[in-house]
């Protein structure tokens, strides 16, 4: 067999298919979740404690030139290092509540397969229900 041929057999089996869509159902997940987070549930923490805004939580790791703005978009386009530990909350939370979720998924479904009642036996063929009556009429 070819290397072509052997990739296409590969690429055509279903777990490579269903492993694209779940990538792809995965990215477009997890930029719901990061508006969630970014847009719903990071301001209405921030205003629970006080109007904080966590992407503007930062430590300048080197000299700030004078007349530099102490905010982070200025800092890092005067090139100053900076320890920017907000963005880094965030996506913490972002991660928690998509680990939850998926959680809660997996569970759900680990349940619903439980639910299920298990499938009656199936019915023996016709011939070897002939047999064994043969097979009995002989013991007599």
């Amino acid at each position: 067999m070819s290397l072509l041929t052997d990739f296409k057999e590969f690429a055509v089996k279903g777990n490579v298919i269903d492993l694209a869509v779940a990538v792809i159902i995965g990215g477009a997940f997890g930029k719901i979740v990061e508006a969630l987070v970014g847009d719903i549930i990071m301001p209405v923490v921030g205003a629970i404690i006080g109007k904080i805004d966590f992407s503007n939580f930062f430590i300048p790791l080197g000299t700030v030139p004078a007349g530099t703005e102490m905010t982070l978009a200025a800092l890092k386009k005067a090139n100053v290092p900076v320890l920017a530990y907000g963005g880094f909350i965030t996506i913490a939370i972002n991660f928690l509540i998509l680990a939850f979720i998926i959680f809660m998924m997996v569970r759900l479904i680990s349940k619903l397969k439980r639910a299920q009642p298990p499938a009656p036996p199936a019915a023996d063929p016709e011939e070897i229900l002939l047999l064994r009556d043969i097979r009995d009429s002989l013991r007599r």
